[in-house]
């Protein structure tokens, strides 16, 4: 079972408050809110990100590099490697 399943409660929990913040971002340009307020909000929602790969990172190396064997293991590091490299850009 894959570490995504496992955790998928909690995950879709982190996704779904990353949607609240996004639609609150929405609502405020909307409202026409001082700039400040719009920037503390991308901000917020900037770290639940960087907050929710991180985890899925170390979830990955737990299940995929660490606790792997052999061609497992040369495959989830691959994946990490092209993961990051993305993320970089």
């Amino acid at each position: 079972m894959s570490h995504t399943i496992r955790q998928k409660a909690k995950l879709l929990a982190r996704v779904r408050r990353l949607k609240g913040q996004m639609e609150a971002i929405e609502r405020a340009l909307e409202n026409e809110a001082p700039c400040a307020q719009i920037l503390n909000q991308v901000a917020s929602v900037r770290g639940a990100v960087n907050g929710l790969t991180a985890e899925l990172i170390e979830d990955h190396i737990h299940e995929h590099v660490v606790h792997a064997d052999g061609a497992a293991r040369e495959e989830g590091a691959a994946q990490l490697v092209e993961v990051i490299r993305t993320y970089l850009k």
